[in-house]
């Protein structure tokens, strides 16, 4: 099934190639559903692996190392694209000052467009050692007679929910903590540009400095995971993060903790030259230390929480849970900031997320079946 959904995603990616500038949207747009929705489909196989790969004390590290390397390299390639070729439309010049690679020309989105295939020959290489190297559940029904049981057993899943207190608590608690999640990530750089007028080169660095933190967050929440156990990880994520939007929402020029810590507002220069700034981009660093381990180790909290038999098919719920309400916070954003006419009191609407999951996750056991 994952190399089903690699296939979908390769091809969709390489037809990116064709969102020239002025040509129709159909192409792209389809390209780029069809391939969130095969990243989604393989998400799920893949979690499901993990209950068979290692033993179940291991199964937090085995997550948050992978989900840290996902960053890594991730920004290998942010930075090949960027050092070598993105290239300025008004120079032609990538930020090192090189002529883009391939003779790729900026003035027509080449060196936009060329992200598509590269990202499908990145994913290619790097999947093909879970082929070779990862051992699979062993052969079971033919194709057709598993879509009918698997829908069948989707069922019976769900109906399973009721007298299993504890899974459930705990994908309501993801699902809203991981919302609030989202909003961060996506909203983050926004509020910033708003605030300070930061350009694409600040919010693209800032997103570079949160990557590279949340590696290293991944990394040390790995072997957290493992001693102390992955809801205590997601306990202490969601405590930062709180902590980081109390402090992205109380800074703005001049002061931060609302008022109670001035600032002063002279501009030193470069990039991020004021203190607020400075302020802003500490809370954010809180924010690539947890975004990732809050991440990884609610997926090795399922994990440890079922059995590998049944693991494809509460991963299958995991992931439906976590995207069937995506859009809450980015809306609740969006409405408050609306009604309120402040960017401010609209990212104060992710708390209610983190906080909300964070209060049911305390009361949910751990492992979440409360049946084991």
């Amino acid at each position: 099934m994952v190399a089903f959904f690699a296939v979908i995603k390769i091809l969709s990616l390489c037809a990116l190639w064709q969102a020239a500038p002025g040509s129709p949207l159909l192409v792209p747009v389809v390209a780029m559903i069809l391939a969130s929705i095969a990243a989604e489909f393989s998400i799920v196989f893949n979690d499901s692996m993990m209950p068979r790969l290692v033993p179940k004390d291991e199964v937090g590290k085995l997550s948050n190392i992978a989900w840290g390397l996902g960053y890594l390299g991730g920004m290998i390639v942010l930075i090949f694209v960027v050092g070598f070729l993105a290239g300025n439309p008004d120079t032609g010049k990538t930020l090192l000052g090189a002529d883009p690679l391939f003779g790729l020309d900026p003035g027509t989105g080449e060196d936009a467009r060329i992200t598509g295939p590269l990202s499908a020959a990145w994913y290619l290489v790097f999947i093909l050692p879970m082929f070779l190297f990862t051992p699979d559940a062993k052969q079971g029904l033919p194709i057709g007679r598993a879509v009918s049981a698997g829908l069948s057993e989707l069922g019976h899943t769900l109906r399973e929910l009721r007298h299993r207190a504890g899974i459930l608590r705990f994908l309501v608690a993801r699902m809203l903590y991981q919302d609030g999640v989202n909003g961060l990530l996506i909203l983050g750089g926004t509020f910033a540009a708003g605030m300070f007028g930061w350009a694409t080169m600040e919010i693209g660095l800032y997103g570079i400095m949160l990557n590279v933190v949340a590696i290293f967050g991944n990394m040390i929440a790995g072997w957290v995971d493992l001693r102390a156990g992955s809801k205590r990880v997601v306990l202490l994520c969601l405590v930062l993060l709180i902590v980081a939007t109390l402090g992205v929402i109380s800074t703005g020029p001049g002061y931060t903790l609302f008022g109670l810590l001035p600032l002063s507002t002279a501009d030193s220069g470069g990039v991020f030259g004021t203190a607020a700034e400075k302020a802003y981009i500490l809370y954010g660093l809180l924010i690539g230390i947890s975004f990732g381990p809050v991440q990884a180790s609610s997926r090795s909290y399922l994990a440890r929480s079922v059995s590998p038999e049944e693991a494809g098919r509460y991963f299958g719920i995991y992931a439906l849970s976590g995207r069937a309400t995506s859009f809450m916070a980015t809306l609740a954003f969006s409405l408050v900031t609306y009604w309120s006419d402040s960017a401010r009191f609209g990212m104060a609407t992710l708390l209610f997320f983190l906080v909300s999951g964070l209060v049911l996750l305390i009361a949910t056991p751990y492992p979440a079946d409360d049946r084991r």
